[in-house]
């Protein structure tokens, strides 16, 4: 057996292979399981405890040659197809791959083409934010419990600089640079120090609108976002106003529409009740126009905010939020034929 071990090593130091099918044809014949080196190995088990340990010593050393062999094959193979720039002919030709909008892109934009048609303008503002702007001027209180670190990200343990919570930001400083009538809707990214689910995330994008101008009703508001969720989901769909409350509107409401994804029968994303909330609303508080110099025995105005991962998954019917952050091709190529 040690003479048949030499001559494999022999043969393993001098093999010479012929391209990649050269190197396949090394590995099935000598580290294989079904191999020469199995082989070896199985018959050294039934040999004598005398003979066992010598031979055993030098399989090891053919094996270990044998591994370091296939290594150097297979580079050697690899660094030569790369210099010599072959190109396969035979091979069928890659076709070109064209990208789409994300999910939550599509969605924006239908957003804002909706209200755009109503004559609203598209804002924007900064995402790292001061405390007036974010808080104090929306008419927060100073024990408001969003002001705390469980809710919003402070930057640089600085408590005048965080990261926006909403994009009312956007509202008050277009308030203060622009003299009504203002109408305008603020699409950006937001962040909240939340447990991210299902349902919400630490960060994530809403669009607000904005409507100041002299006689402007909260019938002006319900129809504005009845005609947004009859023209984003269809005609069919039910729509409620529920009484709520935030600090910058009064009074306030909020909006819900009968889920799409279980069709109100009850699921994990409506909580079980045939309804979502898409959005909160009301008439803007008479303090925070103050706050922008707007006299409020003048004007009136309403405003309205809504997050546009919660339009997206009632849109394409979507259970998980996580889906639209974990860049998972499989998930965003289903979204092409949407273009």
């Amino acid at each position: 057996m040690v003479d048949r071990i030499l001559s494999l090593k022999k043969e393993v130091d001098e093999y010479q292979a012929n391209g990649p099918a050269g190197v396949e044809e090394f590995r099935l014949k000598y580290i294989s399981r079904k191999g020469v080196l199995g082989e070896l190995f199985e018959a050294l088990k039934k040999m004598p405890p005398e003979e066992k340990k010598n031979a055993g010593k030098i399989l090891n050393e053919l094996k270990q040659a044998a591994e370091a062999k296939f290594k150097a094959l297979t580079a050697s193979v690899v660094t030569a197809s790369s210099v010599s720039g072959e190109i396969d002919l035979t091979l069928p030709p890659v076709p070109n791959k064209i990208g789409n909008p994300h999910p939550l892109t599509l969605t924006k934009m239908r957003i804002i083409e909706i209200f755009e048609r109503l004559g609203f303008n598209v804002e924007d503002g900064p995402e790292i934010e001061d405390d007036w702007h974010n808080f104090s001027a929306l008419n927060f209180p100073e024990n408001h419990p969003a002001r705390e670190m469980q809710d919003t990200f402070f930057i640089r343990k600085d408590p005048d600089v965080l990261l926006r919570t909403h994009t009312s930001n956007v509202q008050i400083r277009l308030m203060e640079s622009v003299k009504p009538p203002v109408r305008a809707i603020m699409p950006g990214r937001v962040y909240r120090n939340e447990a991210i689910s299902a349902r919400a995330h630490c960060f994530f994008h809403q669009v607000e609108g904005l409507y100041v101008d002299k006689n402007v009703s909260f019938a002006d508001l319900k129809q504005t976002l009845y005609h947004f969720a009859k023209e984003m989901y269809g005609r069919d769909i039910k729509i409620r106003f529920r009484p709520s409350f935030f600090p910058f509107t009064e009074p306030s409401a909020e909006i819900d529409i009968s889920c799409l994804i279980c069709k109100g029968a009850g699921c994990s994303v409506c909580k079980h009740t045939g309804w979502v909330e898409i959005a909160g609303s009301g008439m803007v508080h008479p303090n925070v126009l103050r706050n922008c110099a707007i006299d409020p025995e003048e004007y009136t105005g309403f405003a309205f905010g809504m997050g546009i991962e919660r339009v997206t998954m009632l849109r394409y019917q979507i259970n998980d939020l996580r889906l639209f952050s974990e860049n998972d091709v499989r998930f965003l190529r289903q979204f092409q034929s949407v273009i």
